[in-house]
């Protein structure tokens, strides 16, 4: 049914959630069973009071995230988007993920809600780094001297009205709005199939868990990898 909704729809969207990235191998955030903020308090090593008074640690937790990040690659899904919106049946991917996977697999309308982990810039001068410069000796520290900070939205800040804006415009357009590897439960980015729906599109979701909103959703799949669902229906 998935294969048939986006191959009548005339602009789809996707929304991608932290399910999109385990299955690539990253842990996630806030699942009960390996959820990083179980074992590491947010507030301590991803906000804004770390970033500025907690700078060691802080370093310390987004270099283990970068470490990930460089271990493991996009999976089969990914590129099944990015072949998708080649061919044009998908518009854009918006994301709640940092990772940059959808990027590395070749999607180019990105929407990154959280901002992302692959660049670093300094709080100082502004200069752009890749990632992997925090993982030198003195990563952290610009050629000016200032603190180099990942690229990603941190607690204490909100995210950034430019995305927010464009993630809006395109769900509007939308009249197949699909989710893929989210739970739904953060606002206000949950609040997107919902505007969707109110504006005429038909809602799918690929999650493992069932979530709070369902009963939104013309098509709800569970209990399945989004990467070996999207490949049996388009490979």
């Amino acid at each position: 049914m998935l294969k048939k909704l986006i191959e009548e729809s005339k602009y789809t969207v996707v929304f991608t959630g932290a399910g999109m990235s385990t299955e690539s191998g990253l842990p996630d955030f806030r699942s009960a069973a390996k959820g990083l903020w179980n074992i590491k308090d947010p507030i301590k090593y991803a906000s804004v009071d770390a970033l500025y008074n907690n700078k060691d640690e802080f370093a310390g937790f987004y270099r283990m995230r970068i470490e990930n990040l460089l271990e493991y690659k996009p999976h089969k899904g990914h590129y099944i988007l990015a072949d998708l919106e080649n061919k044009g049946k998908v518009r854009s991917i918006i994301t709640q993920n940092v990772d940059g996977y959808h990027k590395d697999a070749g999607s180019k309308n990105i929407i990154e809600l959280h901002g992302n982990i692959y660049e670093l810039y300094c709080l100082s001068c502004g200069a752009v780094y890749p990632c992997e410069r925090y993982m030198k000796e003195d990563g952290t520290k610009c050629d000016c001297g200032g603190f180099i900070r990942p690229s990603v939205v941190l607690f204490g800040e909100s995210l950034p009205s430019d995305a927010m804006d464009r993630a809006y415009e395109d769900t509007m357009k939308a009249d197949l709005f699909i989710v893929l590897g989210s739970s739904l439960s953060v606002s206000p980015a949950n609040q997107y199939p919902i505007i969707a729906k109110r504006n005429g599109a038909k809602l799918a979701i690929i999650n493992m868990e069932p979530t709070m909103m369902d009963s939104y959703f013309d098509l709800v799949i569970n209990n399945q990898s989004i990467g070996e669902y999207l490949a049996n229906i388009f490979q």
